[in-house]
């Protein structure tokens, strides 16, 4: 009887200490998915197929990526796109470049609340038939959450700067900036969204505004069909004579998220 209570001790303290090993198995696992969903990291990159009129009329593809750290009150975000493309010269059939633009980008986000945080921003952009080598800017701001529903987000920006150009026919100059932004996002359905991005840099020399409407459709988790229409203009181009002020790209993209 002694013995057989022994043996029935020993089976239940096994089968007690496999209980616990499973759940800690099992608590482990959890944290590791709850992890691994909650990753700092969000990136995406995109084909585009666009329509380009202004200073160069052309259809041509092009690459953007996008990427976003996220960790406790900051977030870090990049981004690059790029395009450009040569064609032959119906006179003399030389190869020509007739369409460059690249673009990238920084920016730092640290939120006091909820809703209010300070940004610091830096652009290097280069078109090669903007009228300008190259048109840089740093900035510094305020922003404010305004809108903060599951399904719809408008965020406000406002801050000084300062923006660094050389036309292309010109000495390199600087000037003062005001930076006025606007995000805005709406989930239309579960797996479609309308998105509008306005900027505003204000300075003595020219203004330059830039739109970006979109509406995206998900295929599923990590491809969407994107369509855009952006907008960018400048109140005082370096020669009017040869220099539209209004650019736009109307494009259709291939969205990979990861």
């Amino acid at each position: 009887m002694f013995v057989k209570e022994k043996i029935m001790k020993k089976k239940y303290n096994v089968m007690l200490l496999a209980g616990l090993l499973a759940a800690t198995a099992n608590v482990s696992a959890a944290d590791d998915a709850e992890k691994k969903e909650k990753s700092p990291w969000t990136s995406s990159v995109e084909l585009l197929f666009i329509k380009t009129t202004g200073n160069t009329e052309t259809q041509t593809s092009a690459l953007k990526a996008d990427a976003v750290y996220e960790v406790d009150k900051w977030r870090h975000t990049g981004h690059a796109e790029g395009y450009g493309q040569e064609s032959e010269d119906e006179t003399t059939g030389d190869t020509i470049v007739s369409a460059e633009r690249y673009e990238l980008s920084g920016k730092s986000d640290y939120k006091f609340t909820e809703h209010d945080y300070a940004f610091g921003q830096i652009k290097l952009k280069k078109d090669r038939f903007s009228g300008f080598e190259y048109e840089n800017s740093l900035s510094l701001g305020y922003g404010r959450k305004v809108i903060n529903q599951d399904n719809m987000e408008l965020d406000l920006e406002i801050g000084p700067g300062v923006r660094f150009i050389k036309p292309d026919d010109g000495e390199s100059d600087s000037e003062a900036l005001l930076v006025l932004a606007g995000k805005y996002w709406w989930a239309i359905t579960d797996n479609s969204k309308f998105t509008q991005d306005l900027n505003f840099d204000i300075g003595e020399e020219y203004t330059e505004s830039k739109s970006v409407t979109g509406i995206q459709a998900n295929i599923n988790k990590t491809l969407a069909l994107k369509f855009t229409y952006t907008i960018r203009h400048k109140s005082k181009v370096p020669d009017p004579a040869t220099t539209e002020k209004t650019d736009t790209e109307t494009a259709v993209t291939l969205v990979y998220n990861f």
